[in-house]
């Protein structure tokens, strides 16, 4: 990886749809490099997914909420069965196995309040695994995103 891969890789994390001339001109690179460079970072893995972010709001499912999720069991069986259950489930955004005073972490949608106590009675009160939970509702998003700081990149590349 050299600065013009890292550039590529800063631009691409704001805006994951921009053509190869565009990025040409934001990392000083010819089209067809930014084409060939782009294409080498996914088949390497930098890039673990080309995703669109949709408004929760517009598509009624307002809620946001942040669930910490106590296991009580944390054999290996027991982790994967929770795993592959918040996998399935749409109302998971994101869920991490955490360290700390629970085992699990989640980010999930729901049209509203009673949405989410259906979730919850669901895959929490009908899991016999499950010790505690704590919900947190957000009330403001203040930032969102997957934007990571690249190190190697001090400035933009000279042309």
């Amino acid at each position: 990886m050299d600065k013009f891969d890292a550039a590529i890789l800063d631009a691409i994390q704001t805006n994951n749809r921009l053509t190869a001339e565009a990025l040409s001109n934001l990392v000083f690179l010819s089209p067809d490099s930014c084409r060939k460079r782009l294409a080498r970072l996914r088949a390497e893995g930098y890039i673990d997914a080309d995703i669109a972010v949709l408004n929760l709001r517009k598509l009624g499912r307002g809620l946001l909420v942040i669930v910490e999720v106590a296991l009580t069991s944390e054999r290996p069986a027991d982790l994967d069965r929770f795993r592959e259950k918040m996998k399935a489930a749409p109302e998971v955004m994101q869920c991490y196995y955490i360290t700390g005073d629970s085992d699990f972490l989640l980010i999930l949608s729901a049209s509203d309040m009673a949405d989410y106590e259906a979730f919850t009675r669901r895959h929490f009160f009908a899991e016999e695994n499950i010790m505690k939970f704590r919900t947190s509702v957000v009330m403001d998003s203040v930032k969102t995103g997957f934007k990571i700081p690249l190190p190697m990149i001090e400035t933009r590349p000279e042309r």
